[in-house]
């Protein structure tokens, strides 16, 4: 599919849906070519992530434009739904299994407000791990404060990254690393799977992470980039490494702390840092620390999915029982 038809199919689809957006985005091997076995993008369902200020609005009216579109939930209301939506699992609602415009469709609605507050914070890294892949952005608004959440999300990704990195890599050694951010501890892959999951995303699409993240590498102080070569040389030392803990988002920072601070000594995160930049297992604390917050909330977004899916009876719309594009 080429990107610039694309382009106007997503925007079709989007049409059937409520105006109401700050932000929508299509994602997944329907967007960009993954490799592997299940590489059709032709006939790859189409996943869109909807970014909403008033959810219970947006809802209403949606449910009046697609009233099938919802699991039983529909009959409890747009509040219920918000609720769901809100209070269980990564702050996202689905609708999986959706025709629309003679193709498979699944689409996420999540409020602003939860959107940015995981862009900086990495609560739950959900959407915000997707937000770190290449996207194709359908419509977005003006929202000064959600682009600069979305430009943090990168810069942090490419932080956390380095940290779990040697000192001289390779981009697609970078990319691969930023990639599987949000699939560290993801419940629903196997040992093994995540790698290979992270190589058919990065492999045919470095060109897009390149064009997603060279202008904030070029930019960074701490980091020498040989665009021309595809090579990287960032500072090691524990004060360089120290600077880059000090600027993860701060749920990373806490679960750091908890993993690192002994019992009784409720040591300050700063404190925490200082003593994990010297530590030559720094990446894999980082790790742990990533794992921390993708475990739960992979789990709980997966049992949400439960209320969320509508259980067809019939095999016309059967697909993969897991979607793991995060």
């Amino acid at each position: 599919m080429a990107l610039q038809s694309s382009g106007v199919a997503f925007r079709r689809i989007l049409s059937h849906f409520p105006e109401e957006v700050s932000l929508a985005f299509a994602y997944g091997s329907g967007v960009y070519r993954q490799a592997g076995p299940n590489s059709d993008q032709k006939n790859a369902m189409l996943d869109f992530v909807f970014t909403v200020d008033d959810p219970v609005a947006w809802h209403s009216k949606n449910l009046k434009k697609n009233w099938s579109h919802y699991s039983f939930l529909k009959l409890l209301g747009p509040k219920m739904i918000f609720s769901v939506q809100n209070n269980y699992g990564a702050g996202v609602y689905y609708n999986p299994l959706i025709l629309c415009d003679g193709r498979l469709v699944k689409y996420g609605v999540i409020s602003t407000s939860t959107l940015i507050e995981d862009l900086l914070g990495w609560n739950n890294l959900y959407i915000a791990g997707r937000l770190q892949k290449p996207v194709k952005i359908v419509a977005m608004n003006e929202d000064a404060t959600l682009r600069s959440a979305l430009d943090k999300n990168l810069r942090s990704a490419v932080t956390a990254a380095f940290l779990m990195l040697p000192e001289s890599f390779s981009e697609e050694e970078l990319f691969m690393e930023i990639a599987g951010l949000s699939y560290a501890g993801d419940f629903r892959m196997v040992v093994g799977e995540e790698k290979a999951k992270v190589l058919n995303i990065v492999k045919p699409n470095v060109a897009h992470f390149r064009e997603l993240y060279g202008d904030i590498l070029q930019e960074d102080p701490q980091v020498v980039y040989k665009c021309q070569q595809g090579h990287l040389e960032i500072d090691k030392s524990p004060e360089g490494q120290f600077t880059q803990l000090m600027t993860l988002p701060k749920t990373l920072q806490q679960q750091i702390n908890r993993i690192m601070d002994p019992p009784g000594k409720n040591r300050d995160v700063e404190e925490t840092l200082l003593q994990v930049a010297h530590d030559p297992d720094c990446g894999d604390v980082v790790r742990l620390g990533l794992s921390a917050i993708v475990r739960p909330s992979s789990i709980r977004q997966s049992a949400k999915g439960i209320l969320t899916a509508e259980l067809a009876a019939t095999g016309a719309t059967k697909m993969p029982s897991r979607s793991l594009e995060r």
